[in-house]
């Protein structure tokens, strides 16, 4: 009867012990509004990310939850600031209502290669930029950048006259600025938005980035594609993002997992990112929408635009908005 009485005291121990490990994991929730499992490489990215820390066994889940199924676009970073929301991919300048800072990372021109960003990455500009970020109570887990372009069912949008009297979406309010200055209509919304806008006719046209042109299918919407190809105007920073609440609930070892699932994700899209305009041209193409490029010389026209424009106001009116521009133009 004492042994039966021991082996009994022994199995509900076991069975406490194992419950006990089951819920020591962390779930961290991960919310983006990109399409999920539809080939969108941010998606992707925050999908690698799950997949290494699971594969780590230090006791972490990544839970994912895209295409706005947690938090609308516009409410992650508030949410992240707060510590409602453990992660996030989000197009940075979508945050800049609060921090005007953050519209360097959609600035017109100021990036114009997947070459240079990665260079950015690494400079000043980027210090000073997660230096905010850092303030506000954010992480940095992985650097991205994507190229974008222009896309219409009104006309191929290419000299800065093209867009005149098209009510046109951009990402931020740098480009807006920069697009109203040309004779476009604005109104703005996340990339989200665009399909169902162009649909309804509230769009003639918008800017975005090569996945979501793709992701969200909007060539179904327009008869036109400017391509980022050699002389890109619009890139934007789509970095993935953790709560600072978040990280410091977290063990060492699981800081160092989830760092190192970071790193994988930021070159998995560092060896994507071309790709995506590459992927862009063909699909818009296989779906008859026109492609076209910019010149360099209207390159040049919608540059001289912006520095009248939206690097003007960015550098009158923002905290180290001008210091912001200069070390964006130092790196090479």
């Amino acid at each position: 009867m004492k042994h039966q009485v021991l082996t009994i005291v022994a199995a509900v121990g076991l069975a406490l012990s194992v419950v006990g490990t089951a819920t020591a994991e962390t779930v961290l929730r991960a919310s983006h509004q990109f399409p999920g499992g539809k080939g969108d490489v941010r998606d992707e990215m925050v999908q690698l990310m799950a997949k290494e820390v699971e594969k780590a066994n230090v006791d972490l889940k990544i839970q994912v939850y895209p295409g706005e199924s947690l938090f609308k676009a516009k409410e992650q970073w508030g949410a992240l600031v707060r510590g409602r929301l453990d992660m996030t991919a989000l197009p940075l300048d979508y945050a800049s209502g609060r921090h005007p800072e953050f519209s360097a990372t959609l600035m017109p021109g100021l990036v114009r290669s997947h070459e240079r960003a990665q260079r950015l990455n690494d400079s000043k500009f980027m210090g000073m930029v997660k230096k905010v970020i850092n303030d506000a109570g954010v992480k940095v887990l992985a650097d991205a950048w994507l190229a974008g372009g222009f896309a219409s069912d009104m006309r191929c949008i290419t000299s800065p006259d093209t867009v005149q009297g098209q009510t046109m979406r951009a990402a931020g309010p740098a480009f807006d600025e920069m697009l109203a200055e040309a004779g476009a209509s604005i109104a703005s919304m996340p990339s989200s938005e665009i399909y169902t806008a162009m649909q309804t006719g509230v769009l003639d046209g918008a800017n975005t980035s090569s996945g979501s042109f793709v992701s969200y299918r909007i060539y179904e919407q327009a008869t036109c594609l400017t391509a980022p190809g050699e002389n890109a105007l619009w890139f934007m920073y789509e970095p993935v993002l953790i709560s600072q609440r978040s990280w410091e609930g977290l063990t060492p070892e699981q800081q160092e997992a989830l760092e190192a699932a970071g790193q994988k994700a930021e070159e998995y899209f560092a060896s994507e990112a071309e790709n995506l305009d590459q992927k862009l041209v063909d699909v818009y193409k296989e779906n008859g929408v026109e492609v076209v490029q910019m010149s360099p010389e209207n390159y040049q026209a919608w540059l001289d635009i912006a520095k009248e424009s939206s690097y003007k106001t960015f550098a009158d009116n923002v905290p180290n908005g001008q210091a912001l521009i200069d070390a964006a133009l130092e790196v090479e």
